[in-house]
This record gives C-alpha cells, sequence and structure tokens, in this order.
C-alpha cells in the first residue's frame, strides 16, 4: 500500500503496527509518503486493512490484527515514510525496529522487541524497548530511555536524562541538566556534565563520569567490591565559588567507579572545585 499526502512543512507522525519496523527517511518538502511493505500473506491481510490518514497535520497509520492473537514468527511489514527534518514521531510496534534518518522535532518510541535507532531529536526523546538498544544523536531538550535487554547511547543531551536497562551499558556524550542512570548488568558512562546531579547505581558494571572544567562538585561514591578513583583534586571543604555545585553520587555493588575530567563540554559549562 503507498499513499501520499500533498502537505507542505513538518508533519505529526503517529504509527502502530502489530509486528514490524518503522523507518523515517528524508523527504522532499510539499508532501509525505507512506509505503507499507507486507512480507507474508497473514501481514499482507493486515496491509489491506491498514488505516493511512492524514489528519490536520498528523498523519495516521494503524496496521492491527484484530483479536489479540498474532503470529510473530511472521516477518511483519515495513513502513516506509518519506517526509521532512522537523517532524515529530510517535511510533509503536510489538515486534521490530524503529528507525528515524531525520532531525526529528521530538519522539515518543516503543517497541517490545527491537532496536531503536533516531539521529537527533531537537526537542524530547522517550524511548522504550524490552528487548533492544537504543541509540540516539543530539538530543535539544530530555531524555528518558528504558530498556528490559539493550544498550543505551546518546549524543548531547540538553536536558535532563533518565535512563535504565536491566542488563545493558549506558553511555551519553553529553549532559545539560542532571543525570539518573541504573543498570542491573552493564558499565554507565557519561563523558561530560556540569550544571545538573548525577546518581548512578550499578550492580554489576563500571561507572564514569567526566565533570566539566569550571565545576565545582560533590562526590559520594561508593562499591562494595570495586576500585573508586578521582583524577581531580579533592578536599575535604564544601567547594567555593559561583559555578553550579554538582552533586555526583555513585553505588555499584561489583565494579569500578573512575571519575576524570571531561575530554569535552557540557551543553552549559561552568575552575573545578571538588568536594569527597
Amino acid at each position: 500500500m503507498q499513499k501520499t499526502f500533498d502537505i507542505n512543512g513538518p508533519v505529526d507522525l503517529n504509527v502502530e503496527l502489530t509486528a514490524g519496523d518503522i523507518v523515517v527517511v528524508p523527504g522532499i518538502d510539499g508532501s509525505v509518503e507512506v509505503d507499507l511493505v507486507a512480507h507474508d500473506a497473514e501481514s499482507q491481510e493486515l496491509v489491506d486493512n491498514a488505516t493511512v490518514e492524514l489528519r490536520g497535520r498528523e498523519v495516521f497509520v494503524q496496521v492491527q490484527k484484530k483479536g489479540s492473537w498474532f503470529n510473530f514468527r511472521n516477518r511483519g511489514i515495513t513502513c516506509t515514510i518519506k517526509c521532512v527534518d522537523g517532524s515529530s514521531l510517535r511510533a509503536r510496534t510489538k515486534s521490530g525496529d524503529i528507525e528515524s534518518e531525520i532531525d526529528l522535532a521530538r519522539a515518543q518510541v516503543n517497541t517490545a522487541s527491537g532496536d531503536v535507532s533516531l539521529r537527533n531529536v531537537s526537542g524530547d526523546l522517550s524511548a522504550n524497548s524490552a528487548s533492544g538498544d537504543t541509540t540516539a544523536g543530539n538530543v535539544g531538550g530530555r531524555a528518558n530511555v528504558n530498556s528490559a535487554s539493550g544498550d543505551v547511547k546518546l549524543g548531547t543531551v540538553g536536558g535532563d536524562v533518565s535512563a535504565n536497562t536491566a542488563s545493558g551499558d549506558i553511555s551519553v556524550d553529553a549532559v545539560g541538566g542532571s543525570v539518573k542512570a541504573n543498570s542491573a548488568s552493564g558499565d554507565i558512562t557519561v563523558e561530560a556534565t556540569g550544571t545538573g546531579d548525577v546518581s548512578v547505581n550499578s550492580a554489576s558494571g563500571d561507572v564514569g563520569i567526566g565533570l566539566s572544567r569550571n565545576t565545582r562538585a560533590h562526590l559520594d561514591c561508593n562499591t562494595v567490591s570495586g576500585d573508586t578513583r578521582s583524577d581531580l583534586g579533592l578536599s575535604g571543604d564544601e567547594p567555593q565559588g559561583n559555578a553550579p555545585l554538582v552533586r555526583i553520587k555513585v553505588r555499584t555493588v561489583s565494579g569500578d567507579i573512575h571519575v576524570y575530567s571531561a575530554r569535552t563540554p557540557a551543553p552549559a559549562d561552568h575552575v573545578q572545585e571538588v568536594q569527597a
């Protein structure tokens, strides 16, 4: 099934699949193209009964199985949408990957089993995956990512970060806000932070935190069976100065903790004074 809608500028994409991949690729201003491709007979029946509509500035795509049963061993459906940068994405699939090759205004994505890969998001990002990796480039707003089994990798995030995975690594290049990160089994790395508090827990995994220059910090780090190391000058006094105070709290059961000077600046960079 193919449909083309004549509409200028960014749009709001709202996509729901029973099973299959959702892919957003660059398009030409003035139109939005939706292409649904079934990979087996049962999926073709779903495509034939799919809803693909333009509702104002919302492009609505729904492919659902009537009833509660679906054979997830089938290869499902690929939904490819062509639109311009600045569009927003709300996507849900019970089994499949979600990928965007354009810069999104905001994104809210959910997949029960599959990877999430987004180029950039200028606003907020919310991503949930029961089994799969989540990767995003730069996020201008807040990032809230949850994965039961999979790695989380983010670029520069302008706002707060909340990341949780039961089994997988968490990696963030730079953060402009606070950080809350938890992993039952996996390493956690925040390469640069300088304005918000950091709270990290890892039951089994190493933790690395990069502190931006010109930042005051208070360290509260504890590991049951692991090493704790700081490359920063430490004192027992409360940090002085007018720069924002970053409170870093790290807990690990089995894993090393390393706090170091960030190699790259955080989105809002502010002389490192540190209290341990």
